[in-house]
């Protein structure tokens, strides 16, 4: 750290390159007075407290000629999920290797010279170093899924998210969300897809997660220097650090650097605010993942959505890279680009309403949180002081900017800025993350869409997946490329293709159960390292500590349980009656054992006390080496965490995991789910994949009431499903029985849950469509739509159905008959071609409310008559049996609309017409 008087980071740093890196102090301070102080001794202890430094600085290594590739190799982020490159490098110097987490930008900086000119002399080496390089130049350069397909795709596509979860050796995630964006660049790298993602770099990244001897979480903000990250600055033509700025209150200035990560192909902007030019409240921005208070968050949003654009602008303008025709935003965070591309627009000479359309058509949003809890809401002052005049976006009135995110529907709060309101309304696409997400997404904002029920709302889902060449042990990979080779293997898990994973079914039973048992004990492996270096953080000595060898069991049924703490993924739910989980756990012929990881937000004192609660059950001396908590969780943990355990268990309160893309991950080195019915195992669960937790829905609104429900059913699983069939074996000596379950999770859930399935449906469900839009909205389109917008809007009052009649004669008909439905409707001042008249028909409940509908357009046949009413007609199909409804009502329509819902304006029958707009069949 920098001692100086300026502070510790207000120096300048020189670029240098790749050879050199070295940091000039700053001007104020004459290097003269740089002096090392001595060692002094700590005489209470004994110990020499060692020298510390003035200020750090990153001193790269000089390869030799030869090796000059390894460069190349480190600095693309493909090596985290390419095993041939990770084991090149681990050859580079194993101890080196593992000592820097297995970093190869950390590793290159502590190889000693001697080893680098040996290994510029191996010429066995070299041949491997020159076929991985090759093989990185074919893939960032060759012809993938995208590039065969027809159709005019998008020329690219921009991905905002607030955190990327690519690898360990980048922290800049902190949980499946980060997660989920890290993965979704590597399969669009892997098939091709021509994505710019756009981050924030976080200078203390996400907390590191420790405990203390009573168990409570303590965080720790360890500095990142970019410097020694995978990553390079972005440069301008001459060869400064390129830079965003955005404008704040009272005439300061946010200016942010611009770094680069190459995700394979995919290249990542990463936006830091740590620069001199900053004033110190400003260089703070980007200081930490979710830290600081309301105008700290939206500063980093700003930053994020505006001065992302901005940024990725800058990359095209320097690279040639394609400019993006679809913006995607990953949550609410970054909502804030759309304004940036409105502004655009209207510098070019558009007005707000056209450039409103314009952005919109090429937006989509996608949504993670199912509770309005979880998402970014500003007050309005707030908001409303850093837009105008004198501050960002001055061209845009700040009531239109508000106007976008205000909660002004009901049951919102009229005051607070809602950020993933704006995504919605700024975005002509939407999606949750899962079928149960999108169901869940809809109810929660139809107060956008009134008049309509909730199932009609246009956010659809795309349910996530997760990246198999990350997430897949070497060794489950290895086993199958034996199995079919090594090049299917790599498609199977980057692309997918039910016809790849089918050869699962011809491995034998024992290679399986073999994997798995290798795979199990790797992980008590694990554990014990980690186990014990957490004790000794503790402050336990190490007579302490011998039990430790005994912890976990790598022939005992394995559970894992890792993830984020807040209270409604339920950490301590498995402690519900710990005398029955205690019997599990010390069964004399059938244990259990567990491991267990997870963070509670630092600022979440509730998160942390059910931290401490399993910490202090697992400290028992009785159970601690069958159950274990690990502090830390991260990527790292993770990877060596999914392919060891036998089941991984997940019951959040149903239905409040979006997701849950964790046991995705498990189920791809062949561990069964144990699950709520929530999120993707909603969607996806079947008793050949693992077991369905029953859930207390109808228990009522007392939780304590439902934990204890769903805790007895958990333990009635574990005790007569679960263990019966892990240890029962078969004739071969062998469980069959559950190594059938194995071999079908690999091979059937296997394909629906990679990454490649998830980005292939964005691109042709949302990313396709949405550039088609974007294509289409030309300014005169674009012009048109607005003020056609207005015209119907300001018209709408006008517009109300006024008759309808059919051909039926009685309450009842038969199955298969065919009705005639004659409709009147008064348009006022709008014409037929601005509306679409609608039968709406399906089953109805007990209070009339129809289920399932079928939608059917009513064609225009003569109007208007002397009172103005146009008539409309068409068949209606009696094509259920049982009580059958329907009605009709009238939206606009619009070339140019992504739905007839999109302008949440509707007209139903009113009053007596109601009674008259339906029909009972038995």
């Amino acid at each position: 750290m920098c001692s100086f008087p300026c502070g510790p980071k207000r120096h300048k740093k020189a670029e240098g390159e790749r050879s050199g890196h070295i940091d000039t102090p700053c001007a104020s301070v004459p290097v003269r007075r740089i002096r090392a102080k001595a060692p002094t001794r700590d005489t209470s202890r004994g110990n020499v407290v060692r020298v510390k430094a003035i200020r750090r600085l990153t001193v790269r290594p000089v390869l030799p000629d030869p090796l000059r590739p390894l460069s190349d190799l480190a600095r693309n982020l493909r090596w985290s999920w390419h095993p041939e490159t990770r084991d090149l490098f681990h050859s580079v110097d194993p101890e080196c290797w593992t000592a820097s987490g297995g970093d190869p930008v950390r590793l290159l900086g502590t190889v000693r010279p001697a080893r680098l000119a040996e290994l510029a002399e191996d010429r066995r080496f070299l041949r491997r170093l020159t076929a991985v390089a090759d093989d990185l130049d074919h893939y960032m350069t060759g012809d993938r899924w995208y590039q065969a397909q027809s159709g005019r795709l998008p020329a690219a596509v921009a991905y905002f998210s607030p955190e990327f979860g690519i690898t360990a050796a980048l922290p800049q995630y902190s949980g499946g969300l980060g997660i989920l964006a890290g993965d979704h660049l590597k399969a669009a790298s892997d098939l091709g897809v021509p994505l710019v993602g756009v981050g924030l770099l976080y200078r203390h990244g996400y907390f590191r997660q420790s405990l203390s001897r009573d168990g409570w979480q303590q965080e720790h903000y360890p500095v990142l220097d970019p410097h020694e990250l995978p990553l390079a600055p972005l440069k301008e033509r001459d060869g400064t650090p390129a830079h965003v700025a955005l404008a704040l209150p009272g005439g300061r200035e946010l200016r942010a650097r611009v770094w680069l990560a190459q995700v394979g192909r995919v290249p990542l902007l990463l936006l830091d605010s740590d620069v001199e030019e900053n004033d110190p409240g400003e260089r703070g921005v980007t200081d930490r993942l979710y830290g600081g208070g309301s105008e700290h968050r939206l500063l980093q949003e700003m930053l994020l959505g505006i001065g992302g654009v901005r940024a990725v602008r800058t990359y095209c303008r320097l690279t040639g890279h394609p400019a993006p025709e679809v913006f995607h935003t990953n949550e609410g965070h970054a909502g804030f680009l759309g304004l940036e591309r409105i502004a655009e627009l209207c510098d070019a000479g558009s007005d707000f309403g056209s450039a409103l359309e314009a952005v919109r058509a090429g937006t989509v949003f996608t949504t993670h949180t199912p509770v309005p809890a979880g998402i970014d809401r500003f007050d309005r002052e707030l908001v409303a002081r850093h837009f105008g005049p004198d501050a960002e976006l001055p061209r845009i009135e700040v009531e239109r900017v508000l106007r976008l995110g205000m909660e002004t529907y009901p049951g919102g709060e009229p005051n607070l800025f809602n950020m993933a309101v704006m995504g919605l309304r700024l975005a002509q696409r939407a999606n949750g993350v899962s079928v149960l997400h999108g169901g869940v997404s809809r109810g929660m904002f139809a107060g956008l869409w009134p008049g309509f029920d909730a199932d009609e709302v246009p956010i659809t889902s795309v349910t996530n997946g997760v990246h198999a060449p990350t997430w897949v042990a070497p060794e489950v990979f290895r086993l199958g490329a034996r199995q079919i080779g090594v090049q299917r293997a790599e498609d199977a898990l980057a692309v997918g293709g039910s016809d790849r994973w089918d050869s699962v079914a011809d491995i034998p039973d024992r290679d399986i159960w073999e994997l798995r048992r290798t795979l199990r004990a790797q992980l008590v492996e694990e554990v014990r390292e980690r186990l014990r270096a957490s004790w000794r953080q503790r402050g336990a000595g190490t007579a302490e500590l011998g039990w430790i060898d005994d912890a976990l069991d790598p022939d005992v049924l394995t559970i894992g349980f890792a993830r984020r703490v807040p209270s409604y993924k339920r950490l301590t739910l498995m402690l519900r009656d710990r005398e029955r989980l205690t019997e599990l756990l010390l069964h004399p012929e059938r244990p259990i054992q567990i491991v267990v990881a997870g963070k509670a937000h630092p600022a979440d004192d509730g998160g942390k006390r059910l931290v401490q609660e399993l910490v202090r059950f697992a400290d028992d001396a009785r159970v601690r080496h069958r159950i274990v908590f690990l502090p830390d969780y991260g990527m790292a943990m993770a990877q060596k965490l999914y392919p060891g355990c036998d089941i991984w268990l997940n019951n959040p309160l149903r239905p409040l995991e979006a997701c849950g893309t964790s046991g995705m991950k498990a189920a791809l080195n062949g561990c069964l789910n144990l699950s709520v019915l929530d999120g993707w195992w909603d969607e996806w669960y079947q008793p050949d994949f693992g077991w369905a937790i029953p859930t207390a829905d109808g228990a009522g609104t007392d939780p304590d009431r439902r934990d204890a429900i769903e805790a007895d059913a958990l333990y009635d699983l574990l005790e007569q499903r679960i263990t019966p069939r892990f240890y029962e074996r078969g004739a071969s000596g062998l469980p069959d029985r559950w190594l059938e379950m194995v071999r079908r999770t690999l091979s059937l859930l296997g394909p629906k849950v990679l990454a490649g399935r998830m980005v292939r449906e964005y691109v042709e469900r949302l990313y396709t469509p949405a550039a088609e839009a974007h294509r289409a909205m030309d300014p005169d389109s674009a012009r048109g739509l607005a003020e056609w917008k207005a015209r119907v809007r300001a018209a709408w009052s006008g517009v109300s159905v006024d008759h309808v009649e059919t051909s039926a004669a009685t309450a009842s008909a038969e199955l298969g008959t065919t009705l005639a439905l004659r409709v009147r409707v008064k348009l006022g001042d709008l014409a037929p071609e601005d509306v679409e008249v609608q039968a709406v028909s399906g089953r109805v409940d007990s209070e009339d409310r129809i289920t399932d509908a079928a939608r059917t357009p009513l064609k225009p046949v003569g109007g208007p008559d002397l009172e103005g009413r146009w008539a409309y007609e068409g068949p209606l199909a009696l094509d259920r049996t049982g009580p059958f409804g329907y009605t009709v009502r009238v939206l606009p329509a619009h070339r140019l609309l992504a739905s007839g819902v999109e302008t949440g304006l509707v007209a139903v029958p009113s009053g007596d017409l109601v009674e008259a707009a339906g029909l009972l069949m038995r």
